[in-house]
Parts: structure tokens; sequence; C-alpha cells
């Protein structure tokens, strides 16, 4: 298959495909949507779409400007004239639905003509602002600054819109303001974090392809040191990376902030194939074969263990599609199948290009002193190898002990780097504004209550938000005891005193002004019907750790505190979802690890034909897994989706090289040598692949810690040492694994007593 003629053909095939994928060219879209991030399967998911959005929408579809004036205090005459006008031309711009601030306040009076309301805020004068000011108080946390310093514009945008739509939205916006010399002090919602997200992947996503070429050249020239052995690697992994990521965006899969990974781990498995296969050929015309016969027999006995330890790879990152989170599913696919397509590119391209060039002997005295190295390591291993399982068994039990303090805590912006702007405009909304995530909670009448304006159902409900109040601070919130407040205010000639539940007799007497006040227009809290409703308002990022202590909190005190035979409360909304989403790490990580352990345990059963051998093989790759654990909590790094998911990917990556060491000594045995020679020439000859391919990796992997993104950062610095970790079990642990087991070798291959 691999012969001169059959190679140039496959060279042929692979020069159209690549000719035309540059002719017809996909083009790259990026895209960024935390919701890929929510469980799939998780029933709180079910509900917010199925029943909460279609009542009362969403509720992430927010832009918060934080508005204040440079010049002085914001309540100036002209300064507020400028943002009435800026405020005006929002609300006209497509894609808006509605915009709520300072300048919308009313103040509800109930007199001779019925329920009327008069503006709050009049800056006609310097005497009606100091009036006003006295009146704005009371919105001081919601619509105003804690401190007094700005206020808000809640601009509620269009659900549907598209990222591009977005992106437009939010440029107009921008320009608005610019043009009538207005500034936000603050800024946070989903169209401008997706806009700034995806402009810093698109940033790093050239940034990181651009370095990972620089370290494909740099370890080329370190490992071959000859033209052909840099220039057809490089061609190789060019063309294979560009079928990959051309395959990608030809399905239309957007590239996300998960893609930024991509074309690194495509160049470093591509790249450490590529020494396996070179270092074998280069092994090949030491001997003295001719070039042809030297790249047909490289291919023909490598490609079975190369194919072996790309799949495995290629499982790893595949088994991540069994998770119910859709950011990772596509990830784990899509990265599985960009493998593979690179693998085939590798097997298509690089035999006809290593037929074409003139391959010249390198000058390479390294193996040989690397052979006497690992000759006298594997010694020192055999004398020693009841310190070393001590050792092995002592470090991973410690890490099983710290992984047992590991926290699940994650963040909204945990993937953004701490000093990016959007993470500063965060925490000022969190610190004068009660926070900037969406805090929400369902509310379902009981059986013993007409509706949830019934005056039973408002007291229950005030019960709720004190105690929202007092475990968040004290925020506003709006819910169907807002109405009744307004009411009793407007009752009562708008006193700012009397915006409170009212008693039985207030209440009976604002009866006949319900349905005029639930038409007001303004965010909606109960539903056609009455009988659900909402308590909506917003909350710190405070983690999910300490969200999910406070939710259950809460939840305890409406089983205690709340009769469910009058109201029913239950927490939804996507900030909830979201630290769903990091609590379901444990189950996630469950299910990609014990996909990728059967995958794995099958190979090997099959490969070796034994179970026994199979699970030999597992050990010295779960270790790492448990190390890793062990490292997090020294580091002081938390579970989370986007660190849990690299313990499938790291055992994916860091078992090729098990795989590989096994495969060598299968076919050592074959050949007729006894357990011990077969170990020891499996170590010379695979332990120098292992020990290049593991520095490649890790190289390759270790330029991702540079990352501005959590993840990325994460990614690279956690698989980094996880293969560290697996290059030691595997020189050190394997080996000692192996000894004991020699019957059931002999009996698998019926080796002689002695060496042939």
């Amino acid at each position: 298959m691999f012969g001169k003629s059959s190679s140039y053909f496959l060279l042929f095939i692979s020069a159209l495909l690549t000719g035309l994928l540059l002719i017809f060219r996909p083009v790259p879209k990026f895209d960024y949507d935390f919701e890929q991030f929510f469980p799939q399967d998780d029933p709180d998911l079910s509900f917010y779409r199925g029943v909460y959005e279609k009542n009362f929408g969403s509720d992430n579809d927010y832009l918060l400007l934080a508005i204040s004036n440079p010049d002085g205090d914001w309540l100036d005459s002209a300064f507020l004239s400028r943002s009435a006008k800026v405020k005006t031309e929002i609300q006209s711009l497509s894609g808006v639905d509605t915009l709520i601030s300072i300048f919308d306040l009313q103040i509800p009076i109930i007199n001779a003509f019925g329920l009327q309301t008069f503006p709050v805020l009049d800056w006609s004068s310097g005497e009606s602002i100091q009036s006003s000011a006295e009146k704005l108080d009371q919105f001081k946390g919601s619509l105003i600054a804690q401190d007094g310093s700005s206020f808000l514009f809640l601009i509620q945008n269009d659900p549907k819109l598209s990222k591009e739509e977005g992106d437009t939205l939010y440029e107009r916006i921008v320009l608005i303001m610019a043009q009538n010399g207005i500034k936000p002090h603050a800024v946070a919602g989903k169209i401008q974090t997706q806009r700034d997200f995806v402009s810093l992947m698109q940033e790093e996503f050239g940034l990181f392809i651009g370095a990972s070429l620089v370290l494909m050249l740099l370890v080329l020239f370190w490992v071959f040191r000859k033209p052909w052995g840099i220039l057809i690697p490089i061609l190789v992994l060019v063309i294979g990376i560009l079928w990959a990521l051309g395959l990608i965006l030809l399905a239309g899969k957007p590239l996300d902030i998960m893609s930024v990974m991509q074309p690194t781990i495509f160049l470093i498995v591509g790249l450490s194939a590529l020494i396996h296969y070179f270092t074998h050929l280069i092994k090949k015309l030491k001997k003295g074969l001719p070039k042809e016969e030297a790249i047909q027999e490289t291919f023909k006995e490598l490609t079975f263990a190369v194919a072996l330890t790309v799949f495995t790879t290629s499982m790893g990152f595949i088994s991540l599609y069994f998770t119910s989170i859709p950011a990772l599913k596509a990830f784990g696919l899509w990265t599985g199948i960009g493998i593979l397509v690179l693998f085939l590119a590798i097997l298509a391209i690089t035999p006809g290009l290593l037929h074409t060039f003139p391959l010249t002997q390198p000058k390479d005295k390294l193996p040989s002193k690397g052979e006497r190295f690992l000759s006298g390591l594997l010694q020192k291993i055999i004398l020693r190898r009841k310190l070393i399982a001590g050792c092995f068994f002592s470090i991973s039990l410690l890490g099983l002990v710290l992984s047992t303090q590991l926290q699940i805590n994650g963040y909204l912006l945990d993937n953004l780097p701490l000093d990016h702007p959007i993470q500063k405009d965060f925490a000022y909304f969190d610190q004068y504004y009660g926070g900037s995530n969406p805090l929400e909670l369902y509310l379902e009448r009981g059986s013993e209550i007409k509706n949830l304006m019934d005056l039973e159902a408002l007291a229950e409900i005030e019960k709720v938000e004190e105690k929202l109040r007092e475990l968040f601070g004290e925020g506003e919130f709006i819910s169907p005891l807002s109405i009744a407040k307004t009411l009793n205010q407007a009752q009562n000639q708008g006193n700012q005193k009397a915006f409170a539940l009212p008693s039985r007799g207030q209440f009976l007497r604002m009866q006949r002004y319900i349905d005029q006040a639930l038409r007001q227009e303004g965010p909606k809290v109960l539903s056609e019907d009455l009988l659900t409703g909402r308590i909506s308002g917003r909350a710190p990022d405070l983690g999910s750790l300490r969200m999910g202590e406070l939710r259950s909190e809460l939840l305890d005190f409406v089983q205690k505190e709340i009769d469910p035979q009058i109201l029913k409360v239950k927490w939804t909304g996507t900030a909830h979802l979201i630290d769903r989403g990091h609590e379901s790490v444990t189950r996630q990580m469950a299910k990609g690890l014990g996909v990728a352990f059967l995958i794995v345990g099958l190979i090997a059963g099959a490969l070796f034909k034994s179970w026994r051998l199979a699970f030999i093989l597992l050990i010295p790759n779960v270790i790492p897994l448990i190390w890793m654990c062990g490292l997090m909590w020294l580091l002081g790094i938390e579970f989370k989706l986007t660190t849990a998911i690299l313990f499938t990917v790291a055992f994916g990556i860091a078992v090729d090289d098990t795989i590989h060491f096994m495969s060598k000594l299968k076919l050592e045995l074959a050949q007729g040598k006894n357990l011990h020679y077969a170990i020891k020439r499996t170590f010379m000859e695979a332990g120098r692949a292992i020990i290049l391919t593991s520095i490649i990796l890790v190289a390759g992997f270790g330029l991702l810690i540079f990352s501005r993104f959590g993840v990325t950062h994460f990614t690279g610095l956690l698989i980094s040492f996880s293969l560290i970790f697996a290059l030691l079990a595997d020189l050190f642990l394997l080996p000692v694994l192996l000894f004991p087991l020699k019957k059931v070798w002999e009996q698998k291959f019926k080796a002689p007593s002695h060496p042939r």
C-alpha cells in the first residue's frame, strides 16, 4: 500500500482535495453562547424553556448601562437632557424591546380621576431637580447606584437576535451615546459580553496557530536537523489541519471558545505521530535499507500501533459527546473527528513526499546515548521495583485524599482574564446595583387561594423577598407584591413610606384598581390567569458553590415558613442553570471517563486477548488523573465544567504512550524473545520515542498556558502536568507491573527461556 506508485496516487488525490478546499474555502464563523454550557438532561432546563420562558420571556437578554457625568453630578439639567435624548434614540432601535431608566419612573396617585401617575424626575429647573432628588432615594440600588454616582439604563433586547444582529445593535447603542457626548461608566450584558468574547477568541485563534507553527519548526529542527525532516512534516501538518478545520467549517460548526485550542491540539497530536514514523524510518535507513523499502516497511510496521494511539486520543475527545453539555459535546466530537482526519492526511501525504524528497541520513548520535541511558535506567528500576511501587501507591493515596477536598465552584465569567474590562464592569454592578446576574424565582398559587394577587399570597411573597434580602443584600425585586405596594403608595398620595404590603382594609380599597395596574407597561410579573408569577432581581456572581448554599438556605426557609397551600416557590433562570452545569461536573466527568475507560479496555483486551493485561494497561493511566486531582488542590484550582472535562481528554492522550509501549512489547514477544529481554528492548527503543513525544506534547499544550481564556489556560496547565505524570508512570511503574505477569505472557506467546 505504501509503495511508490500507490503513494504518488494518494499524494495526487490529496493535492486535488487541498486545491478544491482552497478554491471553495469555507468562511470561518465565530460565536459564543454560554447557554451551550447548560446541561441538556437537567429537568430545570426543561422547566425554564417549557414553562418559565413561555410566560415571562428570557431573563438573560439584557444590557446594563451605568450612566455617569464625567464633568460632575449627573443631576444636571443639560446632562439629563442629553441622557433623555439618548434613551429615546436607543429605545427606537430595532432589536430593543424595552428600556427602563429613571426617566420612566412614575409616582402613582389615586385621586378623584382614578389611578394616575406622575414623573418622579423633573429636570426643567434647579428647584425641580432638587425636589426630584429626594424622591429618587427610593430607587438607589436598583435604577440608581448605591452611592448615587450613576443611574442605570436597563435595556431588554429581542431574545431572537443572532450574534451578528446583537453586534450591530450594540455598535448602534455605542454610536448614539458617543454622538451625544455620553460614555457609560460600566456596561454588562449578553450582546456586549458575546462581542468581546468573540473578539478575544479571534485574536487568540490566530495567535495560537502562529505559536504552534513556530513550536513545530523548533521541535523538528531539534529532532531531525535536515531539510526533509523539517519541510515534509510542516507541509503534511499544515494540510492536515486545513482538512480538519475545513471539515468542521463545511459542516456548519461555528468556532467557539473551545475551538481556540483545536489547531494546537491537531498539530501536536499529528507531530507526535509523524515523529514516531520518522524516527523509525531513520533507524531503517541507518541499517542500510534502500529508501523505497525503508519507507514501505516503516509505514507497514508502525501504522497499526500509531493508528491505535491516534484512535484512543480521538476517542478521549469523542467521549465528551456522551456528556449532556452541548458545548462539550460539539468540542469533543469535532476535535475527535479532526484528529482522525489529520491522521488520514498523514497516511495519504507523507509516504508520497518521502518518496519524492532525497533522504539523507541525519548525523544524530542521540540514539546510542539514549539507549545506554535507558538501559541503565531500566536496571535501576528492576532493582528498586518495590520502592517504586510503594512511592506510586503512596502518592496516589495522597492524591485520592486531596481529591476529596476539591470544591465544585464556577463563575459566569470564569473564562475571561481577571483584568478584562468586562470583569471590572460586572464588579461595578455587583457593588453598586445589587448584582449583574439575573435572580429568578417562579411562583405558583396554592390550592387554598384564588390567585397570586390574594392578600395571603402577597404576605407569603413578602416573607420570601425579605429572606432574599437577608441572603443577597438590600436589592430591589419585582413581583406581584410590587403591584400591591405600588397601589398602596398610590392610595397614600405617592408617599414613599406607603410602598409596602397593604393592610387588609387597604387591600380591599385597592381592588377596583388592580386590573388597571396590571395593564401598566413594565416587566411582566404575572401570567394572564394570575396563577403563576415571578420574583425577579439581580444578584452578584458569588460562584456556584456559594450560590448553591444560599439557594439551599432559601428553599429550606420556604419549606419551613411558607405554606405550600398558599404559595409554591421554585428556583429558575439562566444564572441558576449555569450553576447547575458546574454542579453536574461529577456526573459529566464520570460519563466521559466511563466511555473512555470502556473503549481503551476493549482495545487492550482485543489487542492482547487478556483482561488482566488490559487492567494493567489502565493503571499507569489512571494514576496521572489521581495525581492531577492532588495538583489541583495544591494550586487552588476548583472543579468546574472547564476543568472536569480535562480528565477525559488527558486520559485519551496519555494512554497513547502505554499502547505504543505495549504494542512494541507484543511485537518483541512475537519474535520469540523472553519477557525480560523483550521489556528491555521495548524500554530502549519505544522509551526514547515515548520521551520525545511526551516532550512535544507537553511543549504544545504548554503553549495554551499563555491563553487569557480560563478554559484554554487550565487545559494547557493540567494536561501538561498529566502527561508528565503519565510519562513517569509508563517509564517507572509499567515495567514493574509487567514483570510479575511472566506466566501470562509466556502462555500467550510461548516464549523460550532465552533470548535469541
